[in-house]
């Protein structure tokens, strides 16, 4: 099945690796960009980053449920897959491959949202998913580190391509695809931003335009407390002075909720009570926005990186 005269849509990893199978024969390097779906321009930048760097590109499409718990949003998580294989189509002529597995294909054992009753293999990155999104989606990244697993044994790729706006994320993957040996380099790209700063991100979609427009305010907040850290002569910086300066944006505007603000070790992410240079640190939040359709709130989060 083909969505365009070039990329090949694979439903089964059998499938795809047969195809793989035949890359690795003709020496032909290639990139993976693992996606939820409902592609924006940060997708394609990943997609636009792997094509550069590889031979061929493939791109999976997969809603995964293990990193859901049961009282969020897994049903209203947006699914626009035929909007998805346009945009890809139009935008590259050279995307080899969509992967887009059926559930049944990725859990083979069946899954539900409910960790105690799960059934099957699992993988948990300890040490580095427990904190900052873990503490308030504690099963979140064993999901991820779970899918992304299987989808590198699937893939098999040379290199696979994640954005920097999930920093924790991609911390996790690159311990986890450390220490399970798999052969493959992590690549993690500049966050890519819509014009007033807002992060791209598919909950964005939830906002209505105007707290969309006022969600500025987080990249905002987080570029001066990087300027902050930036002015500053010492050799190292005060986490709680960074912070400050931070909050001092943030409070401008009571609409978003602070879930966490926190300052981290960029490989361990560990609290840092200072900031010293030539280590850097993490500055990542994540705030509660309201719904457009007045639903509860989207989680949005974002970070920068001090060098």
């Amino acid at each position: 099945m083909t969505v365009s005269k070039s990329i090949k849509i694979f439903r089964t990893a059998q499938q795809l690796r047969q195809w793989r199978l035949q890359c690795i024969r003709n020496n032909k390097t290639i990139g993976f960009v693992p996606t939820m779906g409902a592609l924006h321009d940060g997708h394609c930048s990943l997609v636009s980053q792997s094509l550069s760097e590889n031979d061929g590109t493939v791109v999976s499409i997969f809603v995964n449920p293990s990193q859901f718990a049961p009282h969020e949003d897994l049903d209203a998580y947006p699914r626009t897959l035929d909007g998805d294989l346009k945009l890809l189509s139009s935008r590259f002529s050279n995307v080899d491959a969509v992967f887009i597995p059926k559930l049944s294909e990725m859990f083979p054992s069946g899954i539900t949202l409910d960790v105690k009753e799960q059934k099957g293999a699992f993988v948990s990155v300890l040490g580095c998913s427990e904190q900052l999104e873990g503490v308030t989606r504690p099963q979140f990244f064993r999901g991820v580190a779970t899918v992304v697993t299987k989808l590198l044994n699937a893939v098999g790729p040379d290199r696979v391509y994640f954005g920097q706006k999930d920093a924790q994320q991609c911390v996790v993957v690159k311990n986890l695809v450390k220490d399970l040996l798999i052969n493959t380099e992590v690549r993690v790209m500049p966050t890519l931003r819509e014009q007033n700063g807002l992060a791209m991100s598919s909950r964005n979609a939830y906002l209505s335009p105007q707290t969309r427009e006022e969600s500025s305010i987080i990249y905002r907040a987080l570029s001066a407390g990087e300027e902050y850290y930036k002015n500053q002569s010492l050799d190292s910086v005060s986490s709680s002075e960074i912070k400050n300066i931070i909050n001092q944006v943030l409070s401008q505007n009571d609409k978003f909720k602070i879930d966490y603000l926190a300052i981290s070790h960029p490989e361990t992410l560990q609290d840092l009570q200072l900031v010293e240079r030539g280590v850097g640190a993490i500055i990542s939040t994540a705030l509660k926005a309201p719904k457009e359709n007045g639903d509860g709130d989207a989680r949005l989060i974002d970070n920068i990186i001090l060098h």
